[in-house]
């Protein structure tokens, strides 16, 4: 009974970055260094001052309406997601959990990530082509 680990961590990395522009966002940076305490506890103190560092970026990000720069940063904190749950596998529960309990609930209720599938479908005709893009898969589809 394992974890999806792709769309979990996209979602989360998404939560973080977004709870990190919140008034609450002092939790949301707990419930991340609680996750890297589990795994390499002799990071936690690195984690800590990136998570700070972070929050400043994304305000700053959001102040300009940089989504560019918002993106990047989410992205890198995904990266980060990723690396710790394939070093600790069963990490995958646990960061559903923080996800669903810890992350989720302190979002507006319209910047919730979802961590479930997303199906698009598109028919070609002709020539035509469709390349859709979705949880990091490509599909090329061609008549």
């Amino acid at each position: 009974m394992g974890v999806v680990v792709e769309p979990l961590v996209l979602a989360a990395g998404t939560a973080l970055v977004s709870a990190m522009a919140t008034d609450a966002w002092q939790q949301a940076r707990a419930s991340a260094v609680a996750l890297w305490r589990r795994v390499h506890p002799e990071r936690v103190p690195t984690i800590e001052a990136e998570l700070t560092e972070v929050r400043d970026e994304v305000l700053a990000a959001r102040a300009e309406g940089d989504t560019t720069a918002e993106e990047g940063i989410t992205a890198d904190w995904q990266r980060k997601l990723r690396r710790l749950v394939q070093n600790d596998p069963a990490l995958g529960q646990e960061l559903q959990r923080v996800l669903d309990e810890e992350l989720t609930p302190l979002l507006p209720r319209d910047a919730s990530p979802r961590s479930g599938t997303i199906t698009m479908q598109a028919t070609a005709s002709g020539n035509g082509r469709n390349y859709q893009v979705g949880q990091g898969n490509l599909t090329i589809n061609e008549k």
